[in-house]
């Protein structure tokens, strides 16, 4: 019986170890294709903007910009920093920027139009804000507009009906980088009055995980 030839057996050796270095390298490969893309999609992912500046960074830095656009502010009350100024069209808006919870990030901004004392005035304000939001950013992907229980005879009725809290008017537009919410409020003391929410998409993922996480 003769023995293996060494150096046959060198050389498939070579052969088998230069396969599995192409293998290697064909992974590695793989691997810094895939921590590219991923690299490539989080500088793609942009926060929603409020009047040209991105829902992000800190409370100081935000209300600073705020503030240089002409928003005079007013003080902090239960971890919201409100503002005062015009907004869309409207005069004297309250501008209410809040931030993550545990992390001075804003997240979210919420602006409260002026208050009415008539429905005629609130819905107007309500629905001229709408036909612009539709205008800017398509369609809302979901709009209520009703009363619970029963249809009011008249504005008068209509705003009875809000007062207590029986009135449901609500539009969500989603877009790219968020979600803005539109709806109609009411307070017994100021009245009734328009919230607008801007929802940053990024941040606002950030305070779902650290729910999910309490649960």
């Amino acid at each position: 019986m003769t023995s293996a030839n060494p150096g046959k057996n060198h050389y498939i050796c070579m052969l088998l170890n230069h396969k599995d270095v192409f293998q290697m390298k064909k992974i590695y490969l793989i691997i810094i294709a895939v921590a590219l893309s991923f690299a490539a999609f989080a500088q793609n992912q942009t926060h929603l903007t409020f009047k040209g500046v991105p829902i992000d960074g800190t409370r100081k830095t935000f209300v600073s910009n705020m503030q240089q656009k002409g928003f005079t502010l007013l003080g902090t009350q239960e971890d919201v920093t409100l503002l005062s100024g015009d907004f869309a069209g409207y005069k004297n808006c309250t501008l209410g920027v809040t931030t993550l919870k545990n992390k001075d990030v804003v997240s979210t901004i919420g602006v409260i139009f002026p208050t009415c004392k008539d429905w005629a005035t609130v819905e107007n304000n309500y629905s001229n804000l709408k036909s612009m939001l539709s205008e800017k950013y398509g369609e809302p992907a979901r709009s209520v507009e009703e009363f619970q229980n029963r249809t009011p005879r008249d504005d008068n009725d209509k705003y009875y009906e809000l007062s207590m809290n029986r009135c449901n008017y609500a539009s969500l537009f989603e877009v790219e980088n968020g979600s803005i919410e539109l709806m109609i409020a009411h307070e017994t003391l100021s009245g009734a009055y328009v919230l607008l929410r801007y929802i940053d998409k990024i941040n606002g993922n950030v305070v779902r995980q650290a729910a999910m996480d309490d649960l």
